[in-house]
């Protein structure tokens, strides 16, 4: 079939070899089915002689045995003139069919010497000598077979000639290998060009690991060097490149749309000009045999820059082998876009994806799953879904070179799993970064309220709408965080994180809702408090500040924590420690409050004041305490993981 899509593109000198076999070929079929001919007659006149055996014959040219000895011990006479055979009209067939085949080959050699092959194929033709019929004249077969060097033209003469003029073709373009590839009437100067590209077909055929294709054939066809390659197994993807004196001309096909953009995608670095992308049919192909055609030119300044280039488009090719297939298999994952993405990071690394089908592709994503993240990813979720687009994408390309260093390492399948199964878990941790990353923006509020609580305790002089408008600003941030605390519960629902992120997220709600409280009751207070517990209030107000500081920064040191940094487990456990701290410095700072309300001197607005005020600072710091006792169990779980 890669012969049909050859001749569409009009060039047909690059099959001259494989005719000239093929031709060669038929011509041993021919001599075979016309010496069954003969044993036929003569069986059908001497029944009670021996079948020949021509077993040995038939195996090597290609033909059933059993189906010449059925012929051959099935004939029998029809009157005086005619036999009569099992199979003979097939037989018929077969020969003009390889007729055809040797003129064909011919042709593509000698057009001139081709024509006059047909003429008298066309002659021996309306004479009814190679008419399919089930019974057949003995004279025929006669003139099927005999060679009459005065007589008239028999088709044994025909192939008498034609196998001489195949013969000489076949001389004139002996067959060499340079680097793998099968050359034919190349000169000395085509060395070098195609040993470029056969050297970077070569550096990256490895990564095709099972699959069959890449094989290059080569020929001199007058001032062009013409390459060609089958890249697969698909009948309408072929490459064809054309070497002149001064350019370098890919003419590459493709039934698939978007490969063929993705080929054109691995020269950007290259200075080519590329046609459209046309659509064609041809009869003969696969499907409603559509296929789209592309060419690009090179203008070469040198040998180097010509043969850097071949040596780039041999490198290219196996990375076309199966790239649906693969693009299919990812879209199910990431999205369309990303898929093709992946796959051109894939080529231009050098690493390919034959390796990830073939330890099996889907198969291996889902045994992945299943072993490392049974609960977090469900049936037909994408993975961008739940890692979100990068990490999903970085996660795949992972997945294409583990595959491929585990096949060309000759490692085991189990072992790529194992691999692929620690990667996903090391993405999905990072997951986890990302809702502590909400749960950080959470602190962050946190700290903005306790700012703004410190900032009414600390003003000399009640100012009741300065403090009113801090008032509104912490409800304000409040129901921010609120929206935050919503988000964060829903996606730790999502992805099934641990359960410890989402108490995390509730310690830090109520401590946001401490301190807002805190804030609405300094808004109550029209009149100064007593110096000594005014400067109370503003050290238990900078402690809130303080203890969501810490807060903060033992949150951010435990989310490094997953990747393996000792230092930040160290600095989160610190943190944390820091953090208990301040919160006993808010405790006793409460109880001062507390002692020096009940020593009398103030009214009951102004107890009930400092006495709420404290409390609500108090209790927040008791939640950000309780938050640092769940960060360090956290932290604990992580370094024992």
């Amino acid at each position: 079939m890669k012969t049909e899509i050859v001749k569409e593109l009009g060039q047909p000198d690059i099959l001259l070899p494989r005719l000239v076999a093929e031709g060669l070929a038929a011509n041993d079929r021919i001599k075979l089915r016309l010496s069954a001919l003969q044993a036929a007659v003569q069986h059908a006149r001497q029944p009670r002689g021996e079948v020949p055996d021509l077993t040995a014959e038939s195996r090597a040219a290609g033909l059933a045995p059993a189906a010449l000895v059925t012929l051959i011990g099935g004939a029998h006479l029809a009157g005086d003139d005619k036999v009569v055979a099992p199979g003979l009209a097939p037989l018929l067939k077969g020969v003009e069919s390889d007729i055809v085949a040797m003129i064909s080959a011919v042709a593509a050699g000698e057009p001139s010497d081709g024509q006059q092959f047909d003429k008298r194929l066309a002659a021996i033709r309306s004479a009814g000598h190679l008419d399919a019929t089930p019974e057949i004249e003995i004279a025929r077969i006669g003139r099927l077979t005999g060679v009459d060097s005065g007589g008239p033209d028999s088709l044994h003469r025909l192939v008498m000639d034609l196998h001489k003029a195949l013969n000489r073709l076949a001389a004139r373009n002996a067959e060499e290998v340079i680097e793998g590839a099968h050359v034919f009437g190349v000169r000395d100067a085509d060395h070098a060009p195609i040993a470029s590209f056969m050297r970077g077909l070569n550096e990256t055929r490895p990564l095709k690991f099972n699959h069959p294709g890449l094989d290059a054939t080569a020929i001199r066809a007058g001032d062009r060097l013409v390459i060609q390659n089958d890249i697969g197994t698909t009948d309408a993807h072929v490459i064809v490149i054309i070497v002149t004196s001064s350019a370098v001309t890919i003419t590459y096909t493709d039934v698939h749309l978007a490969r063929a953009k993705f080929f054109v995608s691995l020269f950007d670095g290259h200075a080519l000009t590329w046609s459209g992308l046309d659509k064609h049919s041809a009869a003969g192909l696969e499907d409603d045999g559509t296929f789209y055609l592309v060419t690009g030119t090179y203008e070469y300044a040198g040998p180097e820059d010509r043969d850097e280039l071949l040596a780039a488009i041999g490198a290219s090719l196996v990375f076309l082998i199966d790239w649906n297939k693969a693009r299919k298999l990812l879209r199910s994952w990431v999205a369309k876009t990303d898929a093709v993405r992946i796959l051109e990071w894939g080529a231009r690394q050098r690493i390919g994806h034959r390796g990830f089908l073939e330890l099996g592709g889907n198969e291996l994503l889902g045994a992945a799953v299943r072993s490392a993240a049974p609960t977090r990813l469900g049936f037909g979720e994408r993975l961008d879904q739940v890692l979100g687009r990068e990490a999903a994408i970085s996660f795949l390309k992972a997945c294409l070179q583990i595959s491929t260093e585990a096949l060309l390492e000759g490692q085991s399948s189990r072992l790529a799993r194992d691999r692929i199964g620690a990667d996903l878990v090391r993405h999905l941790d990072r997951v986890d970064s990302g809702l502590l990353a909400m749960v950080l923006r959470q602190i962050g509020l946190a700290r903005d309220v306790a700012a703004l609580v410190q900032q009414a305790v600390a003003m000399p002089e009640p100012d009741p709408v300065a403090i009113k408008q801090l008032a509104e600003r912490a409800a304000r941030i409040e129901q921010k965080a609120d929206r935050i605390a919503i988000e964060a519960r829903a996606e730790i629902t999502r992805l099934d994180a641990r359960p410890v992120i989402g108490e995390l997220v509730d310690r830090i709600e109520q401590a946001i809702d401490e301190l807002e409280q805190a804030a609405f009751i300094a808004s109550l207070t029209q009149r100064p408090m007593k110096p000594e517990i005014g400067s109370a209030l503003q050290a238990l107000a900078a402690v809130g500040v303080t203890a969501t500081e810490r807060a903060a920064a033992g949150l951010a040191a435990a989310a490094e924590v997953q990747e393996g940094r000792r230092a930040d487990s160290e600095d989160a456990l610190a943190a944390v420690a820091r953090l208990m701290d301040a919160e006993h410095q808010a405790d006793a700072s409460e109880r001062e409050i507390t002692a020096r309300v009940f020593a009398g001197g103030l009214d009951v607005t102004a107890s009930l004041a400092a006495l709420e005020l404290s409390r609500a600072i108090e209790r927040a710091t008791d939640c950000l305490a309780s938050f640092g006792h769940l960060l360090r169990r956290y932290t604990m779980s992580d370094l024992s993981a």
